[in-house]
């Protein structure tokens, strides 16, 4: 598939990337039909936010058509079109359950990264650098149980 990658501070490219695949029971593959940018794109572009690495795939709000559902998704299936933000949330943990949906204890695999930072680490973040847990392979929408329209 293609996808626009950070490839430095001030310089993006669209490159050929793998496309992504179910890596847990709970995920989803989207296929983009449309994106946007927003200011907080122009943080990544010019360099502002620790931890990009050249390559990353960048876009994190988008909408599009579900491709695949894992098997524990009960509410999506293949053809459905979602709109996805770009908070990563599972649900499930106190913070989801009071529907703070930014503050998921759960989602950022990279959360030491954030704390060293920021003192402290919100939800992942799809496409927003390695410290906020950004998803390398792009549109796999990790607990697509969230991704009701």
């Amino acid at each position: 598939m293609k996808a626009l990658c950070w490839m430095g501070s001030g310089k993006v490219e669209v490159h050929t990337v793998s496309d992504p695949t179910l890596l847990n029971p709970h995920d989803a593959i989207i296929k983009i039909t449309r994106t946007a940018i927003c200011g907080s794109d122009l943080h990544l572009f010019d360099g502002f936010i620790p931890t990009m690495e050249e390559g990353d795939i960048l876009g994190h709000e988008f909408m599009g058509i579900v491709e695949e559902v894992g098997k524990e998704v009960n509410n999506l299936q293949r053809g459905d079109r979602v709109v996805v933000p770009f908070t990563i949330a599972c649900g499930k943990c106190e913070f989801c359950r009071k529907k703070i949906w930014s503050a998921c204890d759960n989602t950022n695999p990279n959360a030491h990264l954030m704390e060293a930072v920021y003192g402290y680490s919100g939800s992942g973040l799809f496409g927003y650098s390695h410290m906020m847990g950004a998803m390398p392979e792009a549109k796999r929408s990790m607990f697509a149980c969230l991704l009701q329209m």
